[in-house]
Order: structure tokens, then sequence, then C-alpha cells
């Protein structure tokens, strides 16, 4: 194949109405020129965080609409906007495969030309942490104060799979699949430069680490502590064993007669 030419077309595209409309020539023009590369994984190594950077600008901006939404009391248009989001965050995970086919020497050829930056200065990502305790305000208020209700009323002694509940789970996968990105992240660094090494900002287990134990919404995790400990309290913490009983029930003797 003429690599030059291909690179070309890449590089400056026949610009036809569906390139004008999403500004392909700009958007192709936002990674470095072939020429520039430091080797064969930067392109990529370039444009998965790119499209990362896309993907959480249309995170950020469909939580917004949802907030909205819940602020109004329209609870399915909530929903959709939130499943969309957890759409967008296991398409966020599943991406990182794509960096663990570069290897740890190619990585360090491409480190050395990030500066003193790192994922931790993402302005998506950055965004990102600051929304769930105004999700989590408005929701409350909605749904919670506004109606009379606590958490365990909605998930335990008022439950009904009702809106409020709905909206909490939703919240709640939400909170799941950014700790699931998280966890990635932390194996492909691990996987890249190693946990113990220090990193740009210090070492990379400490500083990954601490953020895969934050929870968004705590609330809604201990929820379901509470109840099972109330539960076990109720029913108590051991029970007997299933097989005890099938033994018992084979053995001579017992049954009627």
């Amino acid at each position: 194949m003429d690599r030059k030419a291909i690179e070309a077309r890449l590089t400056c595209p026949e610009q036809l109405d569906y390139g004008i409309y999403l500004n392909c020539d700009r958007l192709l023009a936002c990674q470095k020129p072939f020429e520039d590369l430091v080797n064969g994984d930067e392109l990529q190594f370039m444009i998965v965080h790119q499209v990362e950077e896309l993907w959480m600008k249309l995170m950020a901006a469909s939580l917004l609409d949802a907030d909205e939404a819940m602020a109004a009391g329209d609870a399915l248009l909530a929903l959709t906007l939130l499943r969309r989001v957890h759409v967008i965050q296991r398409l966020m995970t599943a991406q990182l495969d794509l960096i663990e086919t570069m290897s740890p020497k190619a990585y360090q050829q491409i480190r050395l030309n990030l500066g003193n930056g790192s994922g931790q200065e993402s302005p998506g990502f950055r965004v990102l942490l600051e929304m769930p305790p105004h999700l989590w305000a408005t929701y409350k208020k909605r749904y919670l104060d506004g109606a009379g209700r606590s958490v365990r009323d909605v998930y335990d002694t008022g439950y009904n799979h009702d809106e409020a509940y709905v909206l909490a789970e939703a919240l709640i996968e939400f909170d799941e699949q950014f700790q699931k990105f998280r966890s990635s992240h932390i194996l492909l660094v691990n996987r890249s430069i190693g946990l113990g090494s220090v990193s740009i900002k210090g070492r990379s287990v400490d500083l990954l680490t601490a953020g895969a134990r934050h929870r968004f919404f705590p609330d809604l995790w201990q929820v379901r502590g509470e109840m099972t400990d109330e539960w076990g309290s109720e029913y108590g913490r051991k029970r007997d064993s299933l097989s005890d009983l099938e033994a018992g029930r084979r053995a001579p003797g017992h049954g009627h007669g």
C-alpha cells in the first residue's frame, strides 16, 4: 500500500457534507502528524484518550439533563439519560483494552512526551468528579425529603419498586461503573508501568487506589449493609445447613408413618 498517500488523505481529508458537518478536518488534525509520532503506538494512545474525553463530555452533558429531569419529577427521562451514561461508562472501560496492546517499552517512549501531565488532569474526569453531590442533592430534595421518605424507606420499609427506587439504582449503577473504570485503570497502570513505580504525580498505587475506594453515593451503599445486619439479627446470623436438613429428611424413621 502507498503509506504516504493514505496518511495524506487521513491528514487532509476531502471534505464532503458528512465531513463538513462533523468537522473531520479539524478532528483528524487533533493528533500529531504521522511523521512526528515517537513510535507506532503513540497515535493509538492519543486517540484513545481523546475519545475518552469526548465520551466524558457527553456523559457530563447527559448528567446535567438528568439532574434537571429529576428536579422536574420526570423520572422516565432521567432514567433514559442515566442509562445512556451507563452505556458510555462501559464503553470507556472496554476501550482501555486497546492500551494493553502497547508494550511497556513503547509507553515509556510516549511518557517522555507527556511533560508533567497525568490522567488526574483530565478536564472531563475532573468535571465528572464534581457532579455526584449535585445529583444526590437533587434526588434527595425531590424523591426523599420532598416525599417525606428516607433511603431505608425506599429500599425496605416502604419498598414498592417505584420511581424513587429505580432512580436510586440508576445512581448507584453510575457509581459502580465509575469505580469499575477506576479499577480497570489501576490494572492498566500496573501492566504498563507497575504500581510500585513513582509516577509523575507520585506513587501510582497510592493515587489510584485512594480514588477507587471512594463512593459517590454512600447512603445507597450503606443501606444494604444496614438491612442485612437487621435481617441477620432477626433470622439469625448462622442458619441450619441445607445439607444437614436434607440428611435429616433421609435418615431412617424420618417422615410420616
